[in-house]
């Protein structure tokens, strides 16, 4: 079970890594965000905020990279929430 954890969390990585650093815009639900993504820690800390334009939504996370790990911490939401935002963002 830690095996498929670990290659969930990996390809999360991946999701993660399409949102380029900085400022973007992105689809989600039919709805447009604004997206910001910082790296930190030489890339081994992620945070990625999302604020629908126009609306009310947030998104928002922290992605840590360890020598023995790969960790998502939402903030304050369900972390099904986080992940599907992830795995279904268009950017535009």
């Amino acid at each position: 079970m830690f095996h498929a954890l670990m290659q969930f969390l990996m390809r999360l990585l991946d999701y993660i890594q399409f949102i380029p650093v900085g400022y973007s815009e992105v689809l989600y639900k039919q709805r447009k965000y604004g997206v910001t993504r910082s790296n930190f820690n030489k890339g081994r800390s992620i945070k990625v905020f999302a604020e629908e334009l126009g609306g009310n939504d947030v998104i928002s996370l922290n992605f840590y990279i360890t020598a023995t790990s790969e960790s998502l911490k939402p903030c304050e939401m369900p972390e099904q929430k986080v992940i599907d935002f992830l795995m279904n963002i268009e950017l535009i």
